[in-house]
């Protein structure tokens, strides 16, 4: 299996293990989701490729382990370096293999990935510490020790960027690192390996191996070599991943689903609401922090609705490379009939369309349109299950506290949107909201520094800052006494 072509960037298919690319006697296609072109036959990894894997990350995770701190910072500004040299290609190859705007992988997404390598090398130098405290006249010093092989299991919504969430701070913490992408968008991951030889990241200390997650993410999380697991997905295979790791006692970081509100009361600027609640179209709706649930109060609905229709029927659907597009297609043919499923059956229900529901007709491929559902029935598929498409509902309240036990009232506890003109107002909501991050006027602002994850069953963890370090390391304090010495 030799390198191919993908819009004018050569790519390996192959594995990366040991610093070196592996075969498999097997592949699996990959296909664009805008226009269904055969990308690469990729190969597809089982148990065996995991044992590799895990052999060569655990055979150079003591090396790697005592390198110093500003040596492992090094090596991860390098990585960004290109990471920088490179966007171009890396974005081009990210638009053709998942779908993702051109112009959002230019500006915002690939800059990310450069950026998540330097946070968390930054972070680990100048950041990572706790002042030693006393105990009854005794010293005690906490420390962050690397705890061994992670095994990262990412998602296909923003593949480079989210699995650089938590490839830097593995890396940053001492881990060795296997990366097992989404096999709907496995291709930046080997442009990735590439760039990490190139910086001179030691051989074995990041490894790829893709395949499917029954059979390579199975094999992976299922090792007792390995030290750690995050994974970002579903919430059926994280349970799959937690029991697998349960039989090891290896601990796990989960990213799951999300069933966001967007709440809107009476005293909003409408213009802002209306802004923020398309927003949530973004990606095609492949976001799962998106707040897809809008909740708006009684009184300023018939208004919402007439604005939020238009703003949304204004969107450019269409081919992510062109720079005019808003949203392109959904990831793949089986992605596109789950979403399709969802809008069916709640149209069978008697849910109201206000517009969308359909295959976008004038384009060829995987275009759903954007969808609004009204007032669909409480406790309801559509209202309780992540949909992960351009599929918003709107239900209506007539009371804060309303709207509260409203948002409140799924398994998911990932994010909330509110919207509101009075500042006491919106911060009473949003102490009352079970999620994680909580957005008053504005939405997806996003800062490495602040925790990220999921309440509920939208996820167990948080990544950012310290909180990372904590995942990934193996956090130790030692005290010391004051006597005893003879020095």
């Amino acid at each position: 299996m030799e390198r191919i072509e993908v819009a004018g960037v050569a790519i390996d298919p192959r594995h990366f293990i040991g610093g070196e690319r592996v075969n498999s006697t097997v592949t699996f296609a990959d296909y664009s989701p805008i226009d269904g072109a055969l990308l690469a036959q990729i190969a597809r990894g089982g148990s065996q490729e995991a044992e590799l894997a895990v052999n060569a990350a655990r055979n150079a995770f003591p090396s790697w382990a005592a390198t110093e701190p500003a040596v492992r910072a090094a090596i991860m500004h390098r990585i960004a370096d290109l990471v920088d040299e490179r966007m171009e290609e890396l974005s081009i190859v990210e638009t053709t293999d998942n779908g993702g705007l051109l112009r959002s992988n230019r500006r915002g997404v690939m800059p990310r990935v450069a950026h998540n390598f330097r946070f968390f090398a930054d972070w680990l130098t100048n950041e990572l510490h706790h002042a030693p405290f006393e105990t009854r006249g005794h010293i005690n010093k906490v420390s962050w020790n690397p705890a061994g092989v992670a095994v990262l299991i990412t998602p296909w919504n923003a593949p480079l960027m989210l699995a650089t969430w938590k490839i830097a701070p593995a890396l940053a913490a001492g881990d060795t690192v296997i990366l097992k992408p989404a096999e709907w968008s496995p291709l930046t991951a080997s442009l990735l390996c590439d760039i990490t030889k190139a910086a001179g990241l030691p051989d074995g200390v990041f490894n790829v191996v893709q395949g499917y997650g029954e059979e390579a993410g199975a094999a992976l999380v299922s090792h007792p070599g390995i030290s750690r697991i995050s994974f970002t997905g579903s919430v059926p295979t994280a349970k799959l991943v937690a029991r697998a790791a349960a039989e090891n006692l290896t601990p796990c970081s989960f990213e799951l689903g999300g069933k966001s509100p967007t709440i809107i009361v009476d005293d909003a600027d409408l213009d802002l609401a209306v802004s923020l609640a398309v927003e949530q179209y973004d990606n095609a709706g492949q976001v799962c922090l998106a707040g897809t649930r809008l909740l708006v109060q009684e009184s300023i609905a018939p208004l919402f609705i007439e604005r939020f229709k238009e703003r949304a029927l204004a969107i450019k659907q269409g081919d992510p490379r062109d720079p005019e597009t808003d949203i392109g297609p959904q990831i793949h043919g089986e992605h596109f009939s789950r979403i399709e499923g969802f809008v069916d059956r709640a149209k069978l229900s008697g849910a109201e369309l206000a517009f969308g529901g359909q295959r976008n007709a004038a384009l060829e491929g995987l275009y759903y349109e954007p969808t609004l559902v009204i007032e669909p029935a409480p406790g309801s598929e559509i209202v309780t299950a992540e949909v992960f498409g351009p599929v918003l509902t709107l239900q209506t309240f007539s009371t804060d506290d309303e709207s509260i036990a409203m948002a409140n009232s799924t398994e998911f506890g990932l994010a909330a949107v509110v919207v509101s003109g009075n500042r006491q107002r919106a911060e009473h909501l949003a102490s009352q909201l079970v999620a994680g991050t909580v957005w008053i006027n504005c939405f997806f602002v996003r800062d490495l520094r602040a925790p990220f994850g999921g309440s509920k069953k939208s996820g167990i963890g948080r990544e950012g800052g310290t909180w990372s370090f904590d995942f990934y390391s193996d956090v130790k304090n030692t005290v010391v006494s004051p006597t005893g010495w003879k020095e």
